[in-house]
């Protein structure tokens, strides 16, 4: 790398000095400072997109690990599973090997009956029913029906009788 020291700098601004001119050297110098600043910028941008690859490639390697861990336990479980399963099969076979059902397969479970068929009922009336009758007269339901007429003499008061 060039190595910048303060003489160095200081020789680099005084022929740009003479070269560029008293007018021009404060733009000239923005203008470097800008573009500087544009390419540190730029380097830092650069900077941050390979430390984002390195860290998705390492995120991916890790992943590809987990899954293969996954994989290993799930087939050593699978491997467990089938084995536990076939000792219970053949153990299972030794045990009904005598026994038969009468349907002439032997160690074959007998499947059940379908279920019968029973019509939805409407149970209203039932439910209706099922009401205790203290309820009904606590809460004022009515159980019979009455008419107009029938209602109107049943609360109308009663004359007073003399004693």
């Amino acid at each position: 790398m060039i190595d910048f020291g303060f003489d160095k700098i200081a020789l680099i601004g005084a022929v740009a000095l003479i070269v560029i001119g008293p007018e021009k050297l404060p733009r000239v110098a923005r203008t470097m400072g800008h573009l500087l600043g544009k390419a540190q910028r730029y380097v830092a941008d650069v900077k941050a997109e390979v430390n984002r690859s390195i860290e998705l490639d390492e995120l991916k390697k890790m992943k590809t690990e987990f899954e293969q861990a996954a994989r290993d336990v799930q087939s050593s479980v699978q491997k467990e599973v089938d084995s536990a399963r076939s000792a219970f099969d053949t153990d299972w076979n030794t045990a009904t090997a005598g026994l038969d059902d009468g349907s002439g397969k032997a160690g074959e479970p007998i499947p059940p009956p379908p279920p019968e068929y029973r019509h939805p009922k409407k149970k209203w009336r039932l439910k209706r029913g099922a009401t205790p009758q203290w309820y009904k007269q606590r809460h004022g339901v009515r159980t019979r029906a009455q008419s107009g007429a029938a209602r109107v003499a049943r609360h109308r008061p009663r004359p007073l009788t003399p004693a």
